[in-house]
Order: C-alpha cells, then structure tokens, then sequence
C-alpha cells in the first residue's frame, strides 16, 4: 500500500510535514508569488497549527491574502499539498504553544516566552490537501 494509499486526515498531513526537515508555504502579495520554508506544524483539537511571527512578511502578506499553499516532498513517499485561507485569530492551546516556542528558538529566532506577543500561531479554514505522484496522480486526503 502507497503512503497515498495510507494518509488520511489532519493527523497525517501534520505527521508528514513533521517528517521532513523543511517545507514550503506559499503566498502572493499583489501578483508576485512569495515562498518560504516552514517547519513546524502541530495538531490540536483537530486543527492543524503553523507558527511565524507578526513581524514577518509572510504573517503581513496572509493578513491581506489569507490564501496560501503548502507543499512537502519526502523521497519514495510522493509530495502533500495542501492550500486553504489562513485563520489569523491565534487561539493556540498552551501546549501549541510552548512546542511552537521551543522549535522556532532552536531555530535560531528569539522571542521572549511562549506568550511572546510578536510568536503567533494560525490555522486553516476551507483546507484541501492531497497526496501526489510521480505518475501524476493527486490522492485527496479526507480532512
């Protein structure tokens, strides 16, 4: 069985995204597309959790155009995509939280706490994702 075959669900994107070192988000200011690598990504109460800072062109640029799409490559495993609107209203649970603090500090950014207010988490509204091939073929994944 194909891990397309296998991934369903939020749970299973955000495992996926997990198992890579870097993945891609992208957005559009205007019409110029803006990509970025991203790395965490945490599951809560059924919703799936991304971290960036207020201070970041990509928070500003989602705060216009909350539309953005995410892609991950893991080799023999095909890619995930995944696109929707970003949710900016961060209601991250404290445990998001902390895990979203201590993986952007060993990154090397600096924030001043968990409740830092410049670390924000958002989420995604009117998600779809799938899971696609070599061969060309895009699996839904049931969100």
């Amino acid at each position: 069985m194909s891990y397309a075959e296998k991934i369903d669900g939020i749970d299973a994107v955000a495992h996926y995204l997990a198992s890579v070192p870097a993945w891609y988000l992208a957005t559009c200011e205007g019409d110029q597309p803006h990509v970025r690598p991203f790395s965490f990504a945490a599951v809560k109460d059924g919703r799936i959790w991304f971290c960036t800072a207020t201070t970041k062109d990509v928070y500003r640029e989602l705060a216009a155009n909350p539309k953005f799409e995410l892609t991950a490559w893991r080799p023999g495993s095909g890619w995930v995509i995944m696109r929707g609107r970003a949710d900016l209203d961060d209601r991250a649970s404290d445990e998001v939280r902390r895990a979203g603090f201590e993986h952007m500090t060993g990154l090397g950014e600096s924030y001043d706490g968990p409740d830092d207010d410049t670390l924000t988490f958002f989420t995604v509204k009117d998600a779809e994702a799938w899971m696609c091939d070599i061969d060309g073929s895009w699996t839904p994944v049931k969100l």
